[in-house]
This record gives C-alpha cells, structure tokens and sequence, in this order.
C-alpha cells in the first residue's frame, strides 16, 4: 500500500483584518445581519438593557419594562427619533428581508471555535432559521450648532457577553456612523464610562475623539420634577 502524501505546509498568517472578513466562510461561520428593530423585538431590547445596566454595574438604576419600551419606542419614522439597529445571527444562511427605510447589512463572520450560547432560547427571534439576537444599538438625532448639521447621539450600544471580540460592536457602531454619512450628518457621539479602558481603546481606534474637558449635566428624578412648579 503506497506511502500517504505528507500534509502541505501550513499557510502563512493573515494580515489583521479591521473588521470581521467577508471572504467565504471556513471552521465555524456565523451569518450575520444588522437590520432595524420592529415593535415585535421589545423583549428582546429590553432583555439586552438589562444586560448592559448590569455589565455597567448600574443595575438598580434600570427601570425600563417591555410595557414602557413599546409605549415610547417606534412613534416616529426610523432616524427621525429613537432608533434601534439589532445584530442579529445563526449558523445557518439567513434569509432575505427588506425594509423602505434601511437596507440590512449582511456579513459571514468565521469563528475559529464553536460558540456556545446559553441564552440562546430567550434570544431567538426566528426559529425555522434558528436566528438570535446578540447585541444593538439604539440612537437619535441630535444638532450641533457650530457645525449647523444634525448628528446622531448613541445612547446604548451592547454586544452579549458570548458574541464579544469578534468585531461585532464595531459593526454597529459603523452602521451609525455609515447612515451619519448617507444622511449628511456631521457627527456621532454618545458618552464611555471611566473606568472601562477596553471601550476607550476601541473607540480611539474607530477614530473617536474621547473629550476629556467635557462633564456630563443630567437633571432626573426628584431634581427635575421639581421644575413642574416653579414658575418662569
């Protein structure tokens, strides 16, 4: 019996990519779709800012319910208001879907392990393509004044904690700064707590200035309902 052929070398390294790579899916493919939120994903938006006020360590301060979500979520056209942008994947091909207002931004993201979810049953929003939610991004337009443009202020963006370092919170900042561009918009900000430095290294690398001259002003709570009587 002849002798079996030795193995080819092995190929050289990749060059580092800047987000996840869209070549033709090799170990592990995970199809990917950044596509707009619908009243029907409350929960799962909820579940998600709960995810989050916990990882920020602001967990008592979360009082968003379903019932408050979809009463003040999805009241106006999308980029007009409150909008959210949800990840959405499955090892599976996902199946087309259009909307009049954003078109889906659809990637294949190669893992080099099998990925385990154990949330996967609270998540799942289509279930004949076996396709969860992993992460979003929710913001609303703002206006600068020196630059006389509108802008988008990012008010939450949070990937769940088994889908993390794969370039996924990328994506959806992107996606933002992407429908900015398209809109004319002159900027995109939103607010990284202190302490958490792998966030601000990421966002320095997306190209970001952090304002280190700048503090956060909230008026909330008690303080701002006293302002129903005071007379002006």
């Amino acid at each position: 019996m002849a002798a079996a052929a030795p193995p080819p070398p092995p190929a050289p390294a990749p060059e580092p990519a800047m987000g996840p790579p869209e070549s033709a899916p090799i170990g592990h493919p995970l199809f990917t779709r950044i596509r707009l939120a619908t009243p029907a994903d409350v929960p799962f938006i909820q579940k998600l800012i709960h995810q989050l006020a916990v990882f920020e360590r602001l967990a008592q301060q979360c009082e968003a319910t379903e019932a408050a979500l979809s009463r003040t979520l999805f009241n106006s056209p999308p980029f007009q208001s409150f909008t959210v942008f949800l990840l959405e994947l499955s090892h599976n091909p996902l199946p087309p879907i259009s909307s009049p207002s954003f078109t889906p931004h659809d990637r294949v993201v190669n893992s080099d392990l099998p990925i385990t979810d154990p949330e996967k049953d609270a998540f799942i929003s289509d279930p004949i393509n076996a396709v969860v939610v992993a992460g979003f991004v929710l913001f609303f337009p703002n206006y600068s004044t020196f630059l006389a443009k509108p802008g988008f202020y990012v008010e939450d963006l949070y990937v769940r904690e088994c889908y993390r370092k794969m370039g996924f919170g990328r994506m959806l900042l992107s996606a933002v700064a992407k429908q900015a561009v398209k809109m004319g918009y002159g900027r995109v900000e939103w607010v990284v707590l202190d302490w958490n430095v792998n966030a601000i290294k990421f966002y320095e690398q997306m190209g970001a200035q952090v304002l280190h001259d700048w503090r956060i002003c909230r008026l909330t709570g008690e303080a701002l309902q006293a302002y129903d009587h005071v007379n002006i």
